[in-house]
């Protein structure tokens, strides 16, 4: 029967690790100047090849070839490779996680090597272990005999006790990147004779997402797959037997999917997803290239150039630099987020296409590109009815007319239409130009006050806006030269003059003139005069004024 070519193609040199240079320049040295840890800790994802270097490790610590470590042709290095060295043992911690299995362990460490120099013990999947069983290891792995060594492998390092993370020395194992994983995968097709284009060699890498060991299994499910070339015996693999077998779309549909969402045609959009459908593609597999493709396009309108695709053929990188000019930056963000979010979505059912369906439909003709001024989370933005003024019956005062004081400013302003709904968009269209114009004019510290609000509200020439509990932000707005600047900015934007109310708690609202005083009179605290003038004089408080009392 023949072998998996990832068996098959394992790394059996320090050279053949692919990707993991800082881990076996550093072992080799160690190896050069007999510097060898008792214990080391190989952490990563999975399929990076923790346990292949592992196992690399322990054939160069009993190599008998000085020179060439390991050399693979003596009997210590024969024996490792065929899976027959006694003092090679490789425990699986995922179902040997108890106790006793390390008790039995600390028993057996004691014993001498029977063949070699070193008794190497890889524990793969250590996290696994019980907290009994790490206790129980601790000692040995603190202090092992001479001749033990321990190379413990897991892809949860977070899940190891600090405890044992201190007695050993990690290295931690990257995500191999698509160049180096295409590049090793035509070593393997050469050497295996295998005929493979290379944008599927490319195309197997990428869905690999840093994992060798997967992107080889799927070399080799291809192998079955493709059909023989017609000009001689050799076997052929193209790129849409790739997308074929992973269930992707190509290149050309998602390219005309991001077409569709740049120039907001939704029924291009959904025929796309329809056809996907019909010819039996996975929707995951499709999201997640339409969120590659947005990717790229992000960078391309960051950076400006296509420095950070190199992974990415030449008129793909050509293609997301034109959709660049035709998609917004705001735009792009958001499709990405919507997109992620429509992946999570998509668990099958009687339309399992809905969640991205809904998405390009809201991404194109249901949500502004820029969210709501207030954050996400709290509640939409109110708007206000329109107030009416409530004023004091004119026999209840008593200061002659001409003794009165004049009209504040309040009263010189224009008649204006009361704030609405239509307001409440404009402002909520233009919030980042009132934020950056806040910075120019006021400064950095009441820019960031401002973007920490809970709430907002308009309603007839006032503009409310809630603070949480946080006393501080809502003191630095509320400072009379801060607030008339703002106010100021607020009018610029809405085209009228406005009044800045700034609340405390989770919603805003647009209180009645009275009701108004009142709250503002609870923030600030009661008037030292006016307590003055009814506790010692005997005044009443009557619409909004003090009268001294007749005694």
């Amino acid at each position: 029967m023949a072998q998996a070519l990832y068996r098959k193609w394992r790394s059996q040199t320090f050279e053949e690790v692919v990707g993991q240079e800082h881990v076996t320049t550093t072992l080799l040295n160690a190896l050069r100047d007999s510097r060898v840890a008792h214990a080391y800790l190989f952490a990563g994802p999975r399929g990076t090849g923790k346990t292949s270097t592992a196992r690399i490790l322990a054939k160069a610590l009993n190599c008998t070839d000085e020179e060439n470590q390991p050399c693979n042709n003596c009997s210590h290095c024969t024996a490792i490779n065929e899976g027959r060295m006694l003092d090679l043992i490789e425990i699986d911690a995922a179902s040997n996680n108890s106790v006793d299995d390390v008790r039995e362990l600390r028993e057996k460490v004691g014993f001498q090597p029977s063949e070699s120099r070193y008794k190497i013990y890889i524990i793969d999947e250590v996290h696994m272990l019980s907290t009994s069983a790490f206790n129980a290891l601790l000692k040995t792995l603190e202090e092992p005999p001479a001749y033990a060594r321990f190379v413990l492998a897991t892809t949860e390092p977070h899940r190891i006790p600090a405890t044992v993370l201190s007695r050993c020395q990690r290295f931690d194992f990257r995500r191999i990147p698509v160049a180096e994983i295409a590049a090793h995968l035509t070593h393997i097709a050469a050497e295996e004779g295998y005929e493979v284009q290379e944008p599927a060699i490319f195309a197997i890498a990428r869905s690999a997402q840093g994992c060798m060991r997967d992107a080889v299994s799927l070399l080799d499910q291809m192998t079955s797959y493709g059909a023989a070339a017609p000009t001689d015996d050799s076997l052929a693999i193209s790129l849409e037997q790739v997308q074929q077998v992973l269930g992707s779309a190509s290149s050309e549909t998602v390219t005309a999917f991001v077409d569709a969402l740049a120039a907001s045609d939704v029924p291009a959009g959904l025929s796309l997803i329809h056809d996907l459908l019909l010819q039996g593609g996975s929707l995951n597999e499709f999201v997640g290239q339409v969120i590659e493709h947005l990717r790229g396009v992000m960078l391309v309108q960051m950076v400006g150039d296509g420095a950070l695709l190199e992974d990415c053929a030449h008129d793909t990188v050509q293609t997301m630099q034109k959709q660049a000019k035709e998609i917004g930056n705001a735009e792009t963000l958001w499709a990405i987020k919507r997109f992620s979010q429509a992946m999570t979505e998509l668990k099958g059912g009687f339309q399992p296409q809905l969640p991205l369906e809904l998405a390009l439909v809201e991404l194109i003709e249901g949500v502004q590109p820029h969210p709501a001024a207030v954050p996400a989370q709290s509640a939409a933005p109110t708007v206000a009815q329109p107030v009416a003024t409530v004023h004091p019956p004119a026999a209840k005062s008593t200061t002659p007319p001409a003794a009165r004081p004049a009209p504040g400013p309040v009263a010189d302003k224009p008649s204006a239409a009361p704030l609405d709904a239509e307001a409440m968009q404009r402002l909520r269209g233009r919030w980042d130009e009132f934020l950056t114009t806040v910075r120019e004019r006021c400064g950095p510290k009441e820019q960031a006050s401002l973007r920490s609000i809970r709430d907002l509200a308009i309603g007839g020439d006032a503009v409310a806006i809630a603070f949480g509990n946080n006393s501080f932000t809502q003191g630095v707005i509320s400072e009379a030269r801060t607030k008339d600047a703002v106010s100021g900015i607020l009018a610029e934007i809405l085209g009228q003059q406005v009044t800045l109310i700034c609340q405390s708690g989770e919603k805003a609202t647009i209180p009645s003139t009275t009701g108004q005083a009142v709250e503002e009179e609870q923030a600030s605290g009661p008037d030292p005069l006016l307590a003055y003038a009814v506790s010692e004089l005997g005044a009443e408080v009557t619409d909004g004024r003090s009268r001294a009392g007749e005694n």
